[in-house]
């Protein structure tokens, strides 16, 4: 499928696609191209859905907080000479 740009840089999507994959994309610049990926209105529940529900009874608030701890704990031990109050 090939799309252009209007004069306002839009572009606009076949009705079949936007009912399939909905109306909210994020849209991600690669090296070589752009992608656009759809947004699930629930990302929790996309994100469970994509992983045959691995995540079925577990509370998103500590899915999220768990994930914020690791992210940290992970960027402390890559940069252990910066600490949490530098700007950079």
């Amino acid at each position: 499928m090939s799309k252009s740009t209007d004069e306002r840089g839009r572009i606009y999507l076949p009705k079949a696609v936007r009912e399939r994959f909905g109306d909210r994309y994020r849209i991600v610049e690669l090296p070589s191209h752009v992608a656009l990926f759809p947004v699930d209105d629930d990302p929790l529940e996309g994100l469970d859905a994509a992983v045959d529900g691995a995540f079925e009874g577990e509370d998103g608030t500590d899915l999220k907080a768990d994930a914020r701890a690791s992210v940290s704990k992970q960027v402390r031990d890559d940069h252990p000479h910066r600490s949490s109050n530098d700007a950079s």
